[in-house]
């Protein structure tokens, strides 16, 4: 009986720890799910060229859309280019057609540690359009444009057009404080807007020419061209800060031991009086009082009659 009586709690107890065991599992694994949740890792992106322009031709009876990019980059899914020019076929006379040539073109963007960035460095660059086959509609030395996202920081953006600009072949001097038109009897007319910046909390982007053009050569309806034209354009998205790892708990400092030399302390004074009997002192711990001794007695006297009883029952037996 009594082995019986012990395995039956032990079996039970199996029991309950193997359903507990199985209750846990998917919130450990949910644990283990979240600790390895991805996280944004950020975006970056640079352009050297990018255009949108509605070309028309033989006087609007045939409408090309130019739409062209040189060295588009993304981040984190690519990382540089540097062709040095966009071709468009089938647009001057069927002919291969060159919208932008340059020196340097190179458009990068990358994403790490926390940190994503892009950037332009254009160079001795030339831009045609349609109907202009001699004529660049601009020409200009270096364009330069960089954002920069990092975790924990405030996003910047930053543009530059460094050297001489020529504009439908007059060279002009390019003003921050608005856009520069620059027109040209019998061929056309540009706007471009210089060193656009924008930047807010998680967010950069930068422009260093944006182009509004206008192109009718001579009003034949040879090639009208219209549309804008984008130069060196850098933009950024700011990653989410990584984790910090929890810090160890820092061990309790050990006690200090006593110090024999050390007097006792004065507000416990050592006592002279000796207990008057180890009986007195153990009711004390245990919440004994004065009635306790009577109480004692009386529970003797019940626990000897109780033996008379007994024996007195045995004999009568």
């Amino acid at each position: 009986m009594n082995s019986n009586d012990f395995r039956m709690p032990a079996r039970r107890l199996a029991a309950v720890a193997a359903t507990t065991a199985l209750a846990a599992g998917p919130a450990a694994l949910a644990g283990a799910s979240a600790a390895h949740a991805t996280t944004d890792q950020g975006r970056a992106g640079a352009v050297v060229l990018r255009t949108g322009l509605d070309v028309s031709l033989l006087n609007k009876t045939v409408n090309v859309p130019l739409a062209v990019s040189l060295n588009e980059v993304q981040a984190p899914q690519s990382a540089d280019k540097t062709a040095l020019s966009a071709r468009l076929d089938g647009v001057d006379g069927g002919k291969p057609f060159t919208v932008l040539g340059a020196d340097v073109a190179a458009a990068k963007a990358t994403v790490a540690d926390g940190r994503a960035e892009g950037s332009v460095e254009l160079a001795h660059a030339k831009l045609h359009v349609p109907g202009l086959p001699l004529l660049s509609l601009v020409e200009i030395g270096a364009v330069t444009s960089k954002a920069t996202c990092e975790a924990g920081k405030q996003p910047t953006a930053s543009a530059n057009v460094l050297g001489a600009v020529t504009v439908l072949g007059k060279r002009v001097t390019l003003s921050a404080g608005g856009p520069t038109h620059v027109e040209v009897p019998g061929v056309g007319e540009v706007r471009l807007d210089l060193s656009k910046r924008e930047t807010t909390s998680r967010t950069a982007a930068a422009t260093a020419l944006e182009l509004k053009v206008s192109v009718n050569p001579l009003k034949l309806n040879v090639a009208e061209v219209e549309g804008t034209v984008t130069l060196a354009k850098a933009t950024c998205e700011t990653p989410d800060a990584p984790a910090k790892p929890s810090e160890p708990a820092k061990p309790s400092a050990p006690a200090k031991p006593a110090d024999p030399a050390k007097p006792a302390d004065p507000a416990e004074p050592a006592s002279d009086v000796k207990p008057q009997g180890a009986a007195e002192a153990d009711l004390a711990e245990t919440g004994g009082n004065s009635a306790t001794p009577y109480i004692v007695g009386g529970a003797l006297a019940l626990v000897l009659a109780g033996g008379g009883a007994v024996a007195l029952a045995r004999r009568r037996n």
